[in-house]
């Protein structure tokens, strides 16, 4: 009883240092649309979510039959009386990604503020996740023969780490500061077979206005990424410097666009010049060298944490959206909590194993 007692406080510990977040999310990213707004606010739903996911219930049903069981438990936390119903638990957990990507851009920002985690340096890498069901291969699909339980919304990607995989990826943009917290700062999620530069390309405006270098690998290799990493629209110097070695596939693809309209070919392959000049320097290999010591073991890490190292928990793209995205802003949370108990580290997982 008394152990039960303990995780049922650092429960309500962590709903009541999580709340302020999750509201001021809702507000930076209010519902769209026509109709009447809910009964039960989204930021409640985020919370919800959240509690399921501290104690990684799998399954939708199993989430909400666990909150159910704690019903008036939780409403005492979030100072809520409605309670969803199973439809619309289900109805409404594929869209509360929404709020969740603005939410670990919002605790980011409170990390950097209590001191937690020092964004000079960051890291952007993109992992893969294998789906729920069998491999949806491509014969089949360009047949239209589904296996019995393939995940539709999966798709193929490649990665030098995973190889090849059908099912989706998430993408981190992480601190890489020496002596500070590798913590994540943005994220988003997508099928395997999206292109690293178009999820990054709408990142690169939420970066950390303290961000002097980003690192990434040659998947990221563009032009008019590094050009938005290191100018403004109006072609002036960020003080920034993106570090990606060159993709030597990367002739064959078709040339993009410079990222200024008035940047002619010439200025874009002068530019290029200079990245590919600091990244060969000995400051620019020794920044880039951290790439391998901080977002790669975090992903690993994370995966193992809440159990994505083998598969997905959900099928379908929002679902896992949901479910990882959630997944990243609690991992955010604990270790904020882990270091407001005097722990100033990421060995977090104690806490969950507490719960």
């Amino acid at each position: 009883m008394g152990k039960r007692a303990k995780a049922g406080t650092l429960v309500s510990e962590l709903v009541k240092l999580a709340i302020p977040t999750l509201q001021e999310a809702q507000r930076h990213a209010p519902r769209q649309g026509r109709g009447d707004k809910p009964d039960i606010p989204d930021w409640v739903m985020a919370a919800l979510i959240m509690i399921a996911l501290l104690h990684k219930k799998k399954t939708k049903s199993a989430q909400f039959r666990f909150l159910g069981e704690r019903r008036a438990e939780i409403a005492r936390w979030l100072d809520c009386r409605a309670f969803p119903s199973r439809a619309t638990y289900f109805r409404r957990y594929w869209r509360a990604h929404r709020l969740y990507r603005e939410a670990i851009r919002l605790q980011a920002e409170q990390a950097m503020a209590e001191g937690i985690v020092d964004p000079q340096h960051v890291v952007v890498d993109k992992s893969l996740i294998e789906a729920l069901g069998p491999p949806w291969h491509v014969r089949d699909r360009k047949r239209n023969k589904r296996p019995p339980g393939v995940d539709v919304q999966s798709s193929w990607g490649y990665s030098e780490h995973d190889g090849w995989v059908n099912g989706f990826s998430f993408e981190v943009v992480v601190s890489a500061t020496p002596n500070s917290l590798v913590f994540p700062l943005l994220a988003s999620v997508d099928t395997a077979s999206v292109s690293e530069m178009r999820t990054f390309s709408s990142k690169i405006a939420s970066l950390p206005a303290t961000t002097r270098t980003v690192s990434a690998d040659s998947g990221y290799d563009a032009n008019y990424i590094g050009e938005q990493v290191e100018y403004d629209p109006q072609g002036r110097r960020t003080g920034r410097r993106f570090l990606c070695p060159e993709n030597p596939r990367h002739s064959g693809r078709p040339k993009a666009k410079p990222c200024h309209a008035d940047a002619s070919r010439a200025q874009s392959r002068q530019r290029r010049g200079e990245r590919k000049k600091f990244f060969q320097s000995p400051v620019g290999r020794r920044i880039y060298r951290r790439r391998s010591k901080t977002v790669e073991p975090f992903n690993q890490w994370f995966k193992s944490l809440f159990e994505l190292d083998q598969k997905v928990w959900h099928r379908g793209l929002d679902n896992n959206r949901t479910q990882i995205l959630g997944a990243m802003f609690v991992y955010q949370l604990l270790v904020r909590y882990n270091h407001r108990q005097g722990n100033e580290n990421a060995c977090i997982r104690w806490i969950m194993d507490a719960l």
